[in-house]
C-alpha cells in the first residue's frame, strides 16, 4: 500500500458512526478548550475590581498566556510528528485541564502569569494536534464541514463558560475562581479521545504500511457495518516520496504558503483577542456596570455556534480560500460598527455578528491550515503557524492598552477592523485553493522545489549526500 492509494481508501468512505465518533470526541475537548480560552477575559473585570489589578497588569497576564500558546504550539506539533497525533492529544487535553485549575488557586499577578502561560502550552498543543488530526482521517469531501461540526459542538463552551462567569462572578469576592474549574472538566474527554486510532497517514509514514493497514482496514469494516460494501478506491500514479525536513517549511513555494498562513494567522489573533478577550474590560471602564459589561458580552457569544455552522454550510461547497478573505471582510465591518455604537442593542446585535463571523472564520482556517502541509510536516507547520499567532499576541494585549490610553474607545475597534483587512488581503492574494482536493495532491504542490538550500531532494531510498 502507497500513501497515494491510503489517501483514496480514507476519501471515498461515505460519512459514518465511526466519523461521527471523531467529531464528538474532539467536539468534547473543544468544548472545554474554548470554554478554557475565554475565561480569563470574563475573570479580568472582577481581577480589576477584587485583587486591584490595573488594566496593564490583566495585559501582562493575557500575554503570558500567549506566550505559553506559542510554546505548546511549536513545541506540540513537533511533538505530534515525532509521536503520534492521538497521544498528542490525550497528552494535551491533560496538561491545559490540570493547569486551569492551577488558576483557581493563585492570587498575585506573577502566579497568574505563570499558571495561565502554563495553561496557554496545552491548550495550543491541543487545537493543533486535533485539527490536524480532522484533516487527516475525514474524507476530502468532507474535512471542512466536519471541521465546522467539531467547533459549532465545541463553542457551546464558552456561552456556558461565559453566563456561567456572569452568574457566579458577582457572588463574592473569590467567587472568580470558581470560572476557572470549568477549564480543569476537560479531562472528561480523554477516554473518549483514548478509544479513537491514530491516523493512518501518520502510521503510514513512521509505523509502516502493515501499520497502518490493519488501523485502516479496521475503520473501514467499522463503516462497512454500518453502509455495506465500499466503492473501489480511485487508482492513483503516486509521486515520488522524498524526505522533507523541518527547514523546508521555511523554503520554496511551501515557504512562501508558510508566510503568508504566518501573517494570516498573526493578524486574525490581533483581530480576534483584540476583541473577545478585550470588549469586557473596555465596557466597564466605558461607564457601563460589571453586571451590565458581563451580561452583553455572555449575550454575544451566543453568535459562536451559529457562526461555526455557517462554515459547515459553505467550506467543501466553495472551497476555504474566497470564504475566508469574504469572512474576514464582514468581522472588519461588524467589529467597525459595533465601537462606533453606545446604544445596548446595537452593541448585542454586532457583538453577536462579530463572535458568529469570527467562528466561521476560525472554522475555515482550521481547516485551511493544516491541508497545505505533507504528512510528515503536518502538524510542526500546522504548529508554527498557529504559534506565531499567539506570540504575536503577546503585543497584542499591550498594543489594545495603548490605543485605548491614548486615542480612545472607538480607536481600539478601528484598529481591530484593519488587522482583519490584512488577513483579507494576505489571503486573497497568495493563498492557494485546497477544497475537495486529496491532502498528499495538495502536498505534492507545495513541496514542488526540487531542493533546499542549493541541495537536491531525491526520492525516498535514493542515494543523496544531503542526508
Amino acid at each position: 500500500m502507497t500513501s497515494a492509494h491510503l489517501a483514496a481508501r480514507l476519501d471515498r468512505l461515505p460519512i459514518s458512526r465511526f466519523h461521527r465518533r471523531v467529531l464528538c470526541a474532539l467536539a468534547v475537548a473543544f468544548v472545554f478548550e474554548f470554554g478554557d480560552l475565554n475565561t480569563f477575559a470574563y475573570v479580568a473585570p472582577a481581577l480589576q475590581a477584587h485583587l486591584r489589578l490595573s488594566v496593564q497588569d490583566i495585559a501582562f497576564v493575557t500575554s503570558a498566556s500567549f506566550l505559553g500558546m506559542f510554546i505548546g504550539a511549536v513545541l506540540g506539533g513537533r511533538f505530534a510528528d515525532l509521536l503520534g497525533r492521538r497521544r498528542a492529544l490525550l497528552v494535551s487535553v491533560a496538561a491545559f485541564s490540570v493547569f486551569s485549575l492551577l488558576n483557581a488557586l493563585v492570587s498575585t499577578v506573577p502566579t497568574l502569569a505563570v499558571a495561565r502561560l502554563l495553561t496557554g502550552v496545552g491548550l495550543a498543543a491541543m487545537t493543533v494536534a486535533a485539527t490536524t488530526y480532522i484533516s487527516e482521517i475525514m474524507p476530502a469531501a468532507h474535512r471542512g464541514r466536519m471541521q465546522a461540526g467539531v467547533m459549532a459542538i465545541g463553542l457551546l463552551g464558552i456561552p456556558i463558560m461565559s453566563f456561567t462567569a456572569s452568574g457566579v462572578i458577582p457572588l463574592g469576592t473569590d467567587a472568580w475562581r470558581l470560572v476557572f474549574v470549568f477549564g480543569a472538566l476537560g479531562l472528561v474527554a480523554l477516554p473518549f479521545i483514548g478509544r479513537l486510532p491514530e491516523s493512518p497517514r501518520w502510521l503510514m509514514l513512521r509505523s509502516g504500511a502493515d501499520r497502518a493497514e490493519e488501523v485502516l482496514a479496521a475503520i473501514e469494516r467499522d463503516v462497512e457495518r454500518q453502509h455495506g460494501a465500499l466503492p473501489e478506491a480511485a487508482s492513483t500514479d503516486p509521486a515520488p516520496a522524498v524526505r522533507i525536513r523541518y527547514r523546508q517549511l521555511l523554503s520554496g513555494r511551501l515557504g512562501r504558503w508558510t508566510l503568508m498562513l504566518a501573517v494570516a494567522w498573526v493578524f486574525q489573533t490581533l483581530g480576534f483577542y483584540g476583541f473577545v478577550s478585550w470588549v469586557p474590560t473596555l465596557l466597564a471602564a466605558h461607564g457601563f456596570s460589571l453586571v451590565h459589561t458581563l451580561t452583553f458580552s455572555a449575550l454575544t457569544t451566543l453568535g459562536a455556534v451559529p457562526g461555526a455552522l455557517l462554515a459547515w454550510g459553505i467550506s467543501d461547497r466553495y472551497g476555504r480560500k474566497l470564504p475566508i478573505v469574504l469572512v474576514a471582510v464582514a468581522v472588519a465591518a461588524c467589529g467597525l460598527a459595533y465601537g462606533l455604537t453606545f446604544n445596548v442593542v446595537a452593541i448585542v446585535a454586532f457583538g453577536f455578528c462579530v463572535n458568529a463571523l469570527i467562528q466561521t472564520f476560525a472554522a475555515l482556517l482550521y481547516s485551511y491550515t493544516p491541508e497545505l502541509y505533507p504528512t510528515e510536516l503536518r502538524n510542526s507547520g500546522n504548529g508554527l503557524v498557529y504559534g506565531l499567532g499567539r506570540l504575536s499576541n503577546i503585543a497584542g494585549p499591550l498594543i489594545v492598552a495603548a490605543v485605548f490610553t491614548t486615542l480612545g474607545y472607538q480607536a481600539v475597534f478601528v484598529y481591530i477592523a484593519a488587522c482583519w483587512v490584512v488577513v483579507a488581503l494576505t489571503v486573497g492574494l497568495f493563498g492557494p485553493r485546497t477544497g475537495m482536493r486529496n491532502l498528499e495532491g495538495i502536498a505534492e504542490d507545495g513541496a514542488a522545489p526540487t531542493s533546499v538550500g542549493g541541495r537536491e531532494l531525491r526520492p525516498l531510498g535514493e542515494e543523496s549526500p544531503s542526508y
